[in-house]
C-alpha cells in the first residue's frame, strides 16, 4: 500500500527564485557586522562618560529607580531585573558581573556603586555572593554621572525594543574614563586604562580650559601617571609617558613590601599593597610552588593577615641566614609581585574607535561636558522664559483685576472668557489659559509682591544664562569651576608612588647572610641578640639604657654556633643566625631589641641560663662555680652533632651559680658566699676535667653559706667588687647597705680555703643578697631591666658599706 504525501503543493502562481550569493562576501559582511556590534554595543567605552553601554544603563536604571545614596538599599537582582527587561538585552550574568565591579573599592578608582554584602574579593580570589544575597544603591559619586539628565543635555535614543528610551551618554560631571579607566576586548582591538587619581585628573583639566595649547608636558606635570585603587609602586615612567603621548605603553607596577620583625626570632617582608588586580592567594600559590621547586630559597612561611579593619597584610617569613631585601628582589622577579600594565588607549568618538593620548582624552571629554553645559544652559532659559512669560501675564491682570473678573463673570462660557481677555489685555493664549486656571486665591496683594519678585529673579537668572551661552569665556569658566567642585568634594590623595626606576638593585647582595664576625650577648632580663659586627660594645656616651646589663658576651660569627650553659649543668646550642641583629647605630650595651631566651632554648622548671660560651676546641676551656663551692674547668669537647651536653656533674641539691670563657688561662677565679667572704684564686690552680665528672672543691663554706657570686677576672683589668647586704635571703628588706670596692684590695688564697670578709654586717643584716667581681666599670639594673646608679668607690674591703634603698637584680661589667 502507497503511503499518502502530507506535503503540501506549492500554490499555482508560485514562481520559485533562488539568489546565488558569493559566500566570501556573506562572511565578509555578517562578520564586519558583528564587529561593529561587539565595537559600539558591547566591548568599547564611550570617551565622553568613560561607559560600556551595560555601565551606562546600570547607573541609569538605578537613577531611575531613584537609589540615590540618601536611600535604602535594595537586592542587586532588583537593579539586575529592571536593566535587562527595559534596556540591556543579554543575560543577567553579564549585567551582575558589571555592576559588581562597579561596586569593588579595589577596581574602581572612585567606586559608581554602593555595595552592601560580599562584592569579591582583590584578584577574584573570593568571588562575589550571587545576586540575591547582595544589595546595592547609587554611590555619592555616580549622582554627578547622571546629574541634570532630565534638562535635555544628552539625546537618547530606542531601547532594544522600541518601548523605552536610554541616553546616548551621561552628563558626567567628572573624567569618568581617565579616574575609573577601563579594559574590554573588541573584534581586533582591545582597550586597557588605568585609574587616575580625581583631584589630578581635574586640576590637568581645568589647566586645559584656561590653556588650550597646553603640551603633554605641562599636563603631566598634574597627571604624572596612573593612580590605582590598591596602591603599590609604578617602576619606570617612560612607558607612562609614551603611553600619555601616543595611547599606548607600559608601565611595571611593583607590591608595596617593608621589612619588619615578625617573631622574636625571624624577620619577614609584610605586603600591605599588591599590582592591579592580583590578589593574594595568587601570590601565595606562586610563592608555594616555587619554593617546592627549589626556584625561590629564603621563604619559611607565608601567612595571609588581610582583614576588613586593617585591609591587605600579607606576611612572608624569612628563614634566618638569609637577607630579607634580596629574597624580595627574587619575588619580585619571580611572581605577581610585580606585574606589567600596558596600556591601550582605546575609546569611542563619535562611534569611531580611536587610540587617544592624554591631551585627546581631556579634549573629548570637555567638548562633551562644554556641550552638556551649553545644553543644560538653554534648557534652563527656556524655562525661565515660559515661567516668566506666565508672570508677566498674571502680573497683567493683578493691575486690574476688578476688570478681568467682570470680563470672566459676562462670559457666556470659558472660551468666550478667554477671548475676551486676550483682546482686552493683549495677553498670550498661554498666558491667558494660566490666568484663568490661576484660583482666586493666588489675587491677593501679597501674592504680587511675590510675583514681582519672582520676576526679577528670573530676569537675574535669564541674563546669567544669555551671559553663559552668549560667551565662551563664562561657558569655560562655569565648567572650570564644576569641576573644581567635584574635586573638592571627592578628591582623596594619591595612593601609587611613581618611581623614576627601582633604585639600587639588591641583586649585586648575596642571597644568604654572610658568616661575618659578630657578638653573641645576654641582658640581665633574659634577652639575647647579636651585634653587626666583631667589635666589643662600648658605653657610647655614658649614658645608661634600659636592658644594658649584659652579664655575659661571646665573639661568634653569624653562621656559626655559641653554647648556652644553664643552672643545671647543661650546655645548649644555639644557632647565632637565628638571634636578632641589634642595629649598628646602638650607642650603648642596649639589648632592646633582643628576643627571651625562651624563644630559643628549652628549659625545665626553675633552670636558668648563667652564661654564654664559644664552641672553640683551643680555647682554656669553660670555668663554673656551684651553689656548694664547686668549681670545675671544662675540657673544650664539643662534638658537633649533638644540641646538648652535659657539662658538669652536679651533686643533688646542688646548682651552677656562674659561669665564664676563660680566654688566656691566666684570670682569676672569684667565689663570694652568702656570709660575705671573697675568695680568690689563679684558674691554673684548677686543672680541666672531662665534661661528666663533677670538679673539684673551689671554696670552704661555713655552715648554712652558699656561693651567689662566681666569675673569672682578669688580674690585669681595673676590677671592682659589689656587694649588696640582706635578711633572709630578700632584697626587699627596708635594712640595706650596698659597697663598691676596687678588686686588688683582695688578696689571692689557696684554692679550697674561706677566702676574707668582703663586706662588714651592721644591725639587721646577716647575709649577702647579692655580690659580684668583675672588670671596671660596673652596671647594675632592676628586675624589669631599669638601670641603677651605684655608689662611690669605697677602698675598704671589709667596710659596711653605705645604705641603698634602689632594688637590684642584677649586676655585671662592660659588655667585653
Amino acid at each position: 500500500m502507497a503511503r499518502r504525501s502530507t506535503k503540501t503543493p506549492p500554490p499555482e502562481d508560485f514562481e520559485e527564485k533562488i539568489l546565488d550569493i558569493d559566500v566570501v562576501d556573506e562572511m565578509q559582511g555578517s562578520f564586519l557586522e558583528y564587529a561593529y556590534s561587539v565595537i559600539y554595543s558591547r566591548a568599547l567605552p564611550d570617551a565622553r562618560d568613560g561607559l560600556k553601554p551595560v555601565h551606562r544603563r546600570i547607573v541609569y536604571q538605578m537613577n531611575e529607580m531613584g537609589l540615590r545614596p540618601d536611600r535604602g538599599y535594595v537586592k542587586c537582582a532588583r537593579v539586575v531585573g529592571e536593566v535587562m527587561g527595559k534596556l540591556h538585552p543579554h543575560g543577567d550574568a553579564s549585567i551582575y558581573d558589571a555592576l559588581v565591579r562597579m561596586a569593588q573599592p579595589f577596581s574602581m578608582r572612585l567606586p559608581l556603586v554602593d555595595g552592601h554584602g560580599n562584592f569579591g574579593s582583590l584578584g577574584n580570589d573570593d568571588p562575589p555572593a550571587a545576586m540575591r544575597y547582595t544589595e546595592c544603591r547609587m554611590a555619592d559619586a555616580t549622582s554627578l554621572m547622571t546629574e541634570s539628565i532630565d534638562e535635555d543635555t544628552v539625546d537618547f535614543e530606542p531601547n532594544y525594543d522600541g518601548q523605552e528610551r536610554e541616553p546616548v551618554t551621561l552628563p558626567a560631571a567628572y573624567p569618568n574614563l581617565l579616574v575609573n579607566g577601563a579594559s574590554g576586548i573588541a573584534v581586533g582591538m582591545a582597550t586597557n586604562m588605568p585609574p587616575h587619581n580625581l583631584g589630578e585628573v581635574v586640576a590637568a583639566a581645568r589647566h586645559l580650559i584656561k590653556h588650550p595649547g597646553s603640551d603633554l608636558e605641562t599636563l603631566m606635570r598634574f597627571v604624572p601617571g596612573p593612580d590605582l585603587p590598591t596602591g603599590g609602586r609604578i617602576v619606570g615612567l617612560t612607558g607612562i609617558k609614551d603611553a600619555y603621548e601616543s595611547g599606548r605603553g607600559t608601565f611595571k607596577i611593583r607590591a608595596t613590601a617593608t621589612v619588619e620583625d615578625v617573631t622574636a626570632r625571624r624577620k619577614g617582608l609584610v605586603i600591605t599593597e599588591l599590582p592591579f588586580a592580583v590578589g593574594p592567594e595568587k601570590v601565595i600559590a606562586k610563592i608555594k610552588d616555587l619554593v617546592s621547586a627549589k626556584k625561590l630559597l629564603g621563604i619559611a612561611d607565608v601567612k595571609d593577615l588581610t582583614d576588613r579593619s586593617h585591609g591587605l597584610r600579607l606576611v612572608i617569613e624569612i628563614k634566618n641566614g638569609f637577607v630579607p631585601e634580596a629574597v624580595l628582589e627574587q619575588l619580585y622577579k619571580l611572581t605577581p609581585m610585580e606585574e606589567s600594565f600596558g596600556i591601550n588607549n582605546v575609546a569611542l568618538v563619535d562611534g569611531q574607535p580611536l587610540t587617544l593620548g592624554l591631551k585627546e582624552l581631556l579634549e573629548v571629554y570637555l567638548d562633551h561636558r562644554f556641550n552638556v553645559v551649553r545644553r543644560r544652559s538653554e534648557f534652563r532659559r527656556t524655562k525661565r522664559r515660559d515661567r516668566l512669560h506666565l508672570v508677566e501675564g498674571l502680573l497683567v491682570a493683578l493691575i486690574d483685576i476688578d476688570e478681568v473678573i467682570r470680563l470672566i463673570r459676562s462670559s457666556d462660557n470659558s472660551a468666550q472668557a478667554k477671548e475676551r481677555l486676550i483682546e482686552h489685555f493683549s495677553l498670550s493664549d498661554v498666558q491667558t489659559q494660566y490666568i484663568l486656571d490661576t484660583p482666586l486665591r493666588r489675587l491677593t496683594r501679597f501674592d504680587r509682591i511675590e510675583l514681582e519678585s519672582e520676576r526679577d529673579r528670573l530676569n537675574g537668572e535669564i541674563d546669567e544664562l544669555t551671559g553663559i551661552l552668549d560667551s565662551d569665556t563664562e561657558l569655560r569658566k562655569l565648567v572650570s569651576s564644576e569641576l573644581a567642585a567635584v574635586a573638592k568634594k571627592f578628591g582623596t590623595p594619591r595612593r601609587t608612588v611613581l618611581l623614576e626606576s627601582a633604585g639600587s638593585s639588591v641583586a649585586a647582595v648575596p642571597l644568604e647572610v654572610a658568616d661575618d664576625p659578630c657578638r653573641v650577648l645576654l641582658s640581665s632580663t633574659g634577652l639575647l641578640a647579636r651585634t653587626a659586627n666583631g667589635e666589643p660594645l662600648e658605653g657610647g656616651d655614658g649614658r645608661r639604657v634600659k636592658h644594658d646589663v649584659i652579664i655575659s658576651a661571646v665573639p661568634a660569627t653569624a653562621r656559626g654556633d655559641i653554647g648556652a650553659v644553664t643552672s643545671a649543668g647543661r650546655l645548649l646550642r644555639i644557632a647565632v643566625i637565628d638571634l636578632p641583629q641589634l642595629p649598628d647605630t646602638a650607642s650603648a650595651p642596649n639589648l632592646s631589641g633582643g628576643a627571651p631566651v625562651s624563644e630559643f632554648l628549652a628549659l625545665e622548671g626553675d633552670e636558668e641560663l648563667v652564661c654564654l660560651t664559644t664552641l672553640d676546641e683551643s680555647s682554656p676551656g669553660l670555668a663554673l662555680g656551684t651553689l656548694q663551692g664547686v668549681v670545675k674547668r671544662v675540657v673544650p669537647d664539643y662534638p658537633a652533632n649533638k644540641d646538648e651536653l652535659e657539662v658538669i656533674g652536679l651533686k643533688e641539691g646542688d646548682r651552677v651559680v656562674g659561669g665564664a670563657e676563660l680566654r688566656t688561662g691566666e684570670e682569676d677565679l672569684v667565689f663570694i658566699t652568702s656570709d660575705a667572704q671573697l675568695l680568690r684564686y689563679q684558674a691554673s690552680q684548677v686543672r680541666p676535667q672531662g665534661r661528666p665528672a663533677g670538679g673539684m672543691a673551689g671554696v670552704k663554706l661555713s655552715d648554712d653559706a652558699t656561693v651567689i657570686s662566681f666569675t673569672a677576672v682578669d688580674p690585669a683589668a681595673d676590677a671592682v667588687v659589689f656587694t649588696v647586704t640582706g635578711s633572709h635571703g630578700t632584697l626587699d628588706d627596708s635594712v640595706r647597705t650596698a659597697k663598691l670596692t676596687p678588686f686588688d684590695q683582695y688578696p689571692r688564697k689557696g684554692r679550697a680555703t674561706g677566702g676574707v670578709r668582703c663586706h662588714r654586717f651592721l644591725k639587721g643584716e646577716d647575709m649577702l643578697a647579692l655580690a659580684w667581681a668583675g672588670a671596671s666599670p660596673a652596671r647594675a639594673a632592676q628586675k624589669n631591666g631599669a638601670p641603677v646608679e651605684l655608689p662611690d668607690p669605697d677602698p675598704r674591703r671589709d667596710g659596711s658599706g653605705t645604705p641603698f634603698a634602689l632594688e637590684v637584680d642584677a649586676l655585671a661589667g662592660p659588655a667585653h
